[in-house]
């Protein structure tokens, strides 16, 4: 018995990580293009950060599925996933294809595919919680 009340338990909370990581994902990207305009104005000197966008969308992308995948296993719903998946396919085409410019496009596309992340592990929580009885 202890296990089947751990399991939703490690659930919630890993998609608890994926709604916080995906927000601060979000935040971060939204904050990044003023952070690097102003460095210069006090002294300091900031980029190379490419393989750190990348590397969480990597992450993003094995916490998201397997959350996801553990939840539809309980609650058999697709909601999450639609919001999931487009969410993916924007970060990775911002983080992994030419758009990886840090312009105004791909400013927007991590934003919002940020957003839809952390929509996504939310609306997992939501339906794994009240799948299990506690809703």
């Amino acid at each position: 018995m202890p296990a089947t009340q751990t399991a939703p338990a490690a659930l919630a909370t890993a998609d608890r990580v994926g709604l916080a990581a995906s927000f601060l994902c979000a935040i971060h990207c939204a904050l990044l293009p003023l952070v690097l305009a102003l460095a210069p104005a006090f002294g300091l000197k900031l980029g190379g950060w490419i393989d750190f966008d990348q590397a969480f969308v990597v992450f993003a992308t094995l916490l998201g599925a397997t959350t996801l995948t553990l939840g539809y296993r309980r609650h058999r719903g697709f909601h999450a996933w639609a919001l999931l998946v487009p969410g993916l396919a924007m970060v990775w085409a911002a983080s992994f294809t030419p758009l990886h410019n840090h312009s105004l496009t791909h400013l927007v596309m991590m934003v919002v595919g940020g957003v839809l992340l952390a929509l996504a592990h939310l609306v997992n929580l939501r339906l794994t919680h009240a799948a299990t009885g506690r809703g």
